[in-house]
Parts: structure tokens; C-alpha cells; sequence
């Protein structure tokens, strides 16, 4: 079914959505509201020593073909604290036609937490990607987020030479935009080479912590991040830090990333790192 999905786009269609709800009730956070509409779902949310409630995103179709929609809500209450992640990459499938279009709007309530860790999202060749992401945070929430893209699949001898993506990814604090990040192109673009865009590089990320300060920036910079080769730069944008990370190897992006993260945790979440299971398997 795959195989003609992607060599006949439109013939298979899915807008899957999944709708989310956590509160926290008795000490303890709770998926509270459940709802999902196609093939877009998640198990039992997993507790693990600190009480985190983490939960994993599965799409069992395993990547988006031409006209599919997934679209991701999510509503953390106040006083909740949710780890989000996927047991596996995103793909984007070639298109002949029609975009395929991944929607995800989080928002985090007061005194609230959210680490969004996804899995990388992978482009393949002559795919015609958009992914649009909100992210809602009250003043006094904590957040630690990641976006994570591969160009094609070098190893299989896919270099996207073919393809268009468009990116936006929006954060809001109390309803004031404080990042607004667009990437808009196609495969053959002077973005991808030149040194002023990606120079060449074939994945890419973004680490996202809120509220951050001088010190968050410098324990990024210092700390063994730098080691994998992927971080290229932090910066502070108000309370909210973004660091770019650019590389030739999604191993070491991952790496970084993680890094980040176990980083970032104690200082933004108040938690000792403690990695979702998922990711040891």
C-alpha cells in the first residue's frame, strides 16, 4: 500500500489527528483528555522515578505521502510535567503532487513543564514537506524543545536533489511572539550550500529551553556538546535560548541534541536527566 501511495499521490489520503490533554490531579500528572481521529495515536503514558508523565507519539504508517495531514494538539494544564517524544524518525515520502503537512500546536500552562524531544524528521528525495509548530507558554512555564531535519538518505543514495520544504515554527510567552523561524526552499536553493544557510551540511537542528539565561547560554557552550561537532551557536532571546546545531551525520546531531538536553534538565526543568525508555531501545 505504501509503494502505491507514493508512486500514485492522491490516491490515498489521511488526515490523522491526535488531541491531548494533561492535568495535574493528586500530586500526579495525568493524561486527563484523549481523542484522535485516523491513524495518529499513543500508548499508556510511562512514570518514570521523578513522576514525569511520558508519552510517545505513534504513526503507524511510518511516514506521509502526498496530501496526508497529521495534525498535533496538545494542552498541558497548570502544574503538569510531560516528556514528549517518538520511538522513531519522521519521513516525508516523495510527491508528485500535493504537499503533506505535519500541524503541532503545544501549549504549556502556568507552572507547568514540557520537554518535546522528538525523533528527527527525515526529507526524502522529491518530498514536498510542511511543517508548521506553535508553541504556547505561560510566563512561568518550563519548556526544553528540539526540531531535528536530514536531507534525504546518503546512505541509500537518496541526496535530495529534488524537494521543497516550508518550516515555520513559532513561540509564544503570554501570548507575545519571542521566535518566529521560517525556512522556505527547494532542493536546487543557494541556501543549502552557501555558507551564510546550511554550507553544504545535510542535518540540522534547533534546541529551544525557556526560561533561560547568560549561564544556560554558557553551560552550552562549554559543556561536551561541543565535542560531537554539531553545535555551531547559542543565543539568548530574551528568556528563551535557541541554539543551532549543523552536521553531516544524524548520530552526531542526535548526540548533541541529547546532550543538550541532559544539560539544560536541572537547570530549566529542576530534574536530574532521566531518558525516556524508548530511547535505549
Amino acid at each position: 500500500m505504501l509503494a502505491e501511495s507514493v508512486s500514485n499521490p492522491g490516491k490515498s489520503k489521511w488526515h490523522a489527528k491526535l488531541s491531548l490533554e494533561f492535568s495535574h490531579r493528586r500530586n500526579r500528572t495525568v493524561l486527563s483528555e484523549r481523542a484522535h481521529k485516523g491513524p495518529f495515536c499513543i500508548q499508556k503514558p510511562f512514570y518514570p522515578a521523578d513522576g514525569v508523565c511520558h508519552v510517545y507519539l505513534i504513526h503507524p504508517p511510518g511516514g506521509m505521502v502526498a496530501g496526508d495531514v497529521l495534525d498535533l494538539d496538545v494542552q498541558i494544564k497548570d502544574s503538569a510535567n510531560v516528556l514528549i517524544t517518538t520511538p522513531s524518525s519522521a519521513k516525508f515520502y516523495r510527491s508528485n503532487a500535493d504537499d503533506s503537512m505535519q500541524k503541532q500546536t503545544l501549549r504549556i500552562g502556568s507552572n507547568a513543564s514540557l520537554e518535546w524531544l522528538p525523533m528527527d524528521t527525515i526529507l526524502f528525495g522529491g518530498s514536498r514537506a510542511r511543517i508548521d509548530t506553535e508553541f504556547h507558554l505561560d510566563a512561568d512555564a518550563a519548556f526544553i524543545g528540539w526540531e531535528a531535519l536530514s536531507l534525504g538518505r546518503p546512505m541509500s543514495g537518496d541526496h535530495y536533489e529534488s524537494g521543497t520544504l516550508r518550516q515555520c515554527t513559532k513561540i509564544f510567552v503570554d501570548s507575545e511572539v519571542v521566535l518566529l523561524e521560517r525556512l522556505d526552499w527547494s532542493a536546487n536553493d543557494s541556501v543549502l550550500q552557501a555558507d551564510w544557510g546550511l554550507a553544504g551540511h545535510t542535518v540540522w537542528g534547533m534546541v529551544y529551553a525557556y526560561p533561560a539565561d547568560k549561564s544556560t547560554v554558557i553551560s552550552i557552550r562549554e559543556n561536551h556538546v561541543v565535542q560531537t561537532n554539531a553545535l555551531t551557536g547559542a543565543t539568548l532571546l530574551g528568556r528563551l535560548m535557541v541554539a543551532r546545531c549543523m552536521s553531516n551525520s544524524a548520530q552526531s546531531l542526535r548526540l548533541a541534541l541529547e546532550a543538550s538536553w541532559k544539560t539544560l534538565r536541572q537547570s530549566v526543568i529542576e530534574r536530574e536527566p532521566i531518558p525516556p525508555r524508548i530511547w535505549m531501545t
